[in-house]
This record gives structure tokens, C-alpha cells and sequence, in this order.
């Protein structure tokens, strides 16, 4: 256990405990200096606030980002009053497990199923929490009352021109095997949700891949981890922060510290592009299917994401073994 980071319950304990914005900073800065020790406070602080203390989610990855990137976004603060808290009794187990596996997270399907076992442990007390920090998101509101969505209806993507935003997501599902929803929004219990995780929940699933499109996030997985910072600085998206959380602690405890400043990098950034883009959710998709990508970023003012390395990296480097 002499080794850094490697006791597991000093990780644990901090985990529980989290932390504020200006240990965030003062972390960020650390391991920006060459701190091995400051990426496990990090993957702490970001696993605090996907499991224990969602009201310091802005927070914390605003100083974050002041402190990797040299700017905070430039975006209206958004805080709530934390609450201590405790995880469930099979919580860390489940998470050490994936840390252990060594084919963890080489599957993108595998490791959202594991993540959401997570999630699905954390009681309805967090998630009545997590709801109301999401209420003070820009965009939520007006969204949630918009009602719950009706399904997409392929017959009606298919009729639209192939470089529309219908055409894109068309393409996606019949040419590359998309599904034309990313889970089944039936069988995850999303009504049990208190409002409006129910409408946020069902609404980003439904428009996952729309947002890849619009936002300009490829289909990779370094672009995957990347538009889950976006989710999550869009509308303190829970599932987005806890998976973020559970890769940086994997990465923490499995990977040389560089790597832990090339996942800051994607995340903080998309981050900071999800912070500083106007509220997506309340946008009726439906009511624009037939309109030109460009032609709705320019309506919506929203800047395609600038990715800090090539969208394939990770793939690129797996097939060259």
C-alpha cells in the first residue's frame, strides 16, 4: 500500500467526503505541475459528485477546467447545497471489479451496463437530489414541459434529404446499425424517476445520437467519453457524471499519469463547449428534420466541438496493438 494511490480505503473515504471547487483547482493545477497523487483526488472529487454530492457538479468541474485548461467556462455559476452522504454497502465492490478487469471498458455496451448497475444502487433520496440540481440548469424547465416525447419514426427519417439532420440520424440507424433509441426507455423504470429526470432521462436517450450530430461529436469512443462531459455541463446529467467518474478512477489506478491528462483534456473541454453552448434540450428535433446541420448550428448558435486530438485515437492506437 505504499505505492500512490493504491490504498483503496483512503480513495474510499475521500470519495465519500468530496470536496469544493477550490480543491478542484488546487488539484488540477497540482497535476498539471507533475503531481501523480492529485489524478486519484480528481477521480475523487469527480466520483463524489456522480454518487454522493450532485449539487457540487458545476462547481467542482468549473474549477476543474480553471485549473487544466486556464479557464473556467464562461457560463452562469450553478450550485445547490451539498449533502453528506453515504454509498451502498455493494457500491465500491462493484466499482473495484471494474477497475480490476482488464477488458473493462474495451466494450463501450460493457462498461455503460456496469455504470448504470452503479447507478441503479444509489437511492431515491440522491435521485430527488440530482433532480433538483437539475431545475437550475438553463433550458430544463421549458423543456420537461414540453411533455414526454413520442418515438422517432423512421418512415419519417427516411423521407428526409440525406443531408438533413433526419437524413444524418437515418443514415446512422439503417446504414451503421444504430438503434433509433439508445436504450429502451421502457424497460429502465425511467417513469419511477421524480420530475424531471423522467423527461430528462427518456429525452437524452431519444437524442443522444442527434447531439453527436449536431454538437459535432463523432461516433468513437474517445468521442463517447468527450459528449458525456458535454451531457453533463448541458443539464448535470447524472448517468454522464458517474460514468466520467468511474472511468477517471479506472484510468487513475490502471494507466500512467499521462493518460490521465489525455481524458482531462477531452473531458474538460467538451465540458467547457457543453457550458458554453445554449440549452439544446428544449429544441423540438422534430420540427427540423428536413433542415441542413449547418443551417440549425447557425439557428441555435451551436459551435461544433473542437476535439484536442483525433476523434479515432483510441481505436488507431488498439489496431496497432
Amino acid at each position: 500500500m505504499d505505492e500512490i494511490g493504491l490504498d483503496r480505503g483512503r480513495f474510499e473515504s475521500a470519495t465519500l467526503s468530496g470536496g469544493t471547487g477550490a480543491d478542484a483547482l488546487d488539484a488540477a493545477r497540482a497535476l498539471r505541475a507533475g503531481d501523480a497523487e492529485a489524478g486519484f483526488t480528481i477521480s475523487e472529487l469527480c466520483l463524489n459528485v456522480g454518487a454522493v454530492q450532485p449539487e457540487r457538479l458545476a462547481e467542482v468541474y468549473d474549477a476543474l477546467c480553471e485549473g487544466w485548461l486556464g479557464a473556467a467556462p464562461s457560463a452562469p455559476a450553478i450550485g445547490g447545497d451539498p449533502v453528506p452522504g453515504d454509498l451502498p454497502e455493494g457500491f465500491f465492490p462493484g466499482l473495484w471489479a471494474l477497475v480490476d478487469d482488464p477488458d473493462a471498458g474495451r466494450d463501450p455496451a460493457d462498461i455503460t451496463v456496469r455504470t448504470a448497475a452503479l447507478a441503479g444502487m444509489l437511492g431515491d433520496g440522491f435521485r430527488q437530489r440530482v433532480a433538483d440540481m437539475a431545475r437550475r440548469y438553463p433550458g430544463v424547465e421549458a423543456a420537461a414541459a414540453q411533455g414526454l416525447p413520442p418515438r422517432f419514426e423512421i418512415e419519417v427519417l427516411a423521407a428526409c434529404p440525406r443531408d438533413s439532420l433526419g437524413g444524418e440520424l437515418n443514415s446512422l440507424v439503417v446504414d451503421k446499425g444504430f438503434d433509433l433509441e439508445v436504450l429502451d426507455r421502457d424497460g429502465l423504470g425511467l417513469s419511477e424517476m421524480p420530475e424531471p429526470l423522467e423527461y430528462l432521462n427518456i429525452r437524452i436517450l431519444q437524442c443522444h445520437d442527434i447531439w453527436h450530430i449536431v454538437a459535432g461529436y463523432e461516433t468513437t469512443g474517445l468521442h463517447e467519453v468527450a459528449i458525456s462531459g458535454f451531457q453533463m455541463a448541458q443539464f448535470g446529467h447524472q448517468y454522464s457524471s458517474l460514468f466520467l467518474g468511474v472511468v477517471l478512477t479506472k484510468n487513475a489506478y490502471t494507466m500512467p499519469v499521462a493518460a490521465t491528462g489525455f481524458l482531462l483534456d477531452t473531458i474538460l473541454s467538451a465540458y467547457r463547449h457543453g457550458r458554453e453552448t445554449p440549452p439544446m434540450l428544449p429544441i423540438s428535433w422534430e420540427a427540423i428534420w428536413d433542415r441542413p446541420i449547418e443551417e440549425i448550428r447557425e439557428r441555435y448558435g451551436i459551435q461544433p466541438y473542437d476535439s484536442p486530438y483525433p476523434a479515432g485515437i483510441i481505436e488507431q492506437l488498439r489496431a496497432a496493438g
